[in-house]
């Protein structure tokens, strides 16, 4: 069923508006049946890493964690090449002799490895997000994942990481080849291009490894495009299949709830992808501050937003959202 334009521009007002609820909207795309049928732009504003200024189509918008999404596609590539096994114990130097050395790739995906990790973005918290991030292990953050205690068996627990995705993308660094240049190269040539995302652009640690948990810029338009392709299991908008067969079914099958802590019902979780549970075949990549591609396949609907939502109010964001895909139902 096309959509209602009328009811994606009003939420787009409401979105946009200076006093909204919700916080700040930088970027809106909604792209139906790989077409896009509404699109929003709002005003950066300055903040600690520069000036801020007008958004538009050409302004490149950081993923935070909608970069492990993309960081799933990569080793979806690696899997379909047959140089990755999912199944297999996850190729960790630092491991080999430990218990560790049990912690297989899925497990990794899925969130599941056993290891310690405090998911938190409150720097006056306990987190080793903003110390891997921003703090002792800045340099080399996937060593400084890889190292942390094991807690659980492997395949017990969930528990959100990023440090887990930065352990992955190392992985994949590693199988690739070649440093920084070698996996911006393949990102490029075997993923953005492929995809349509010509702005894309990965950020790398001081060790060379792509940090796959939080760092990959791109317009929201290509972030759609993103989308689109999991939408389509894989296949981009001239017809070339980029991922294996199925790909898009391992990111959105089932690992775990994850219940919000305002005791909202919050989200499910996949692999490296999180899945709304009131629609149907859903799946979707989530950033810090209210950055969202939800790609509902049966509606043929992406929608993406990029902007700045304290957490208190993440959930204000998230009902406008739903009235927006109810508005293709």
């Amino acid at each position: 069923m096309p959509i209602d334009t009328a009811a994606v521009e009003r939420v787009a007002d409401e979105l946009f508006a200076a006093d909204a609820a919700h916080g700040v909207s930088l970027a809106l795309v909604v792209m139906q049946s790989g077409v896009i049928v509404g699109e929003r732009y709002g005003q950066q504003p300055d903040t600690m890493f520069g000036p801020g200024g007008p958004v538009d189509e050409q302004t490149t918008l950081i993923s935070w964690s909608m970069a492990k999404s993309i960081t799933h596609a990569a080793v979806g590539l690696l899997v379909g090449d047959g140089r990755l096994h999912l199944e297999a114990p996850a190729p960790v130097a630092e491991w080999v002799g430990t218990p560790k050395a049990a912690i297989t790739l899925q497990q990794l995906l899925n969130m599941r490895s056993g290891l310690e990790f405090v998911e938190d973005y409150v720097d006056d918290s306990v987190s080793h997000c903003l110390e891997m991030l921003y703090g002792a292990g800045a340099d080399d953050m996937a060593a400084y994942a890889a190292g942390l205690p094991l807690l659980h068996p492997p395949g017990s627990t969930w528990n959100y990481s990023s440090g887990t995705s930065n352990i992955v993308a190392r992985i994949v660094g590693e199988i690739i080849g070649g440093g920084r240049p070698g996996v911006t190269a393949f990102l490029r040539e075997r993923l953005f291009e492929p995809a349509g995302m010509s702005s894309a652009i990965p950020k790398f640690d001081n060790a060379g490894t792509f940090v796959g948990s939080s760092y990959v810029y791109a317009t929201a338009r290509d972030f759609a495009r993103f989308g689109e392709m999991y939408r389509n299991d894989g296949v981009a908008a001239d017809g070339s299949r980029v991922l294996p067969v199925g790909w898009r079914d391992h990111a959105r099958t089932f690992t775990a709830h994850d219940t919000a802590a305002d005791g909202t019902a919050g989200f499910d979780y996949g692999a490296h992808w999180w899945l709304w549970p009131e629609f149907a075949g859903s799946l979707a990549c989530h950033g810090y501050e209210g950055q969202y591609t939800v790609v509902l396949p049966d509606r043929e609907l992406v929608v993406v937003h990029l902007g700045k939502t304290p957490a208190a109010q993440e959930q204000l964001l998230t009902d406008r959202l739903r009235e927006m895909f109810r508005a293709a139902s």
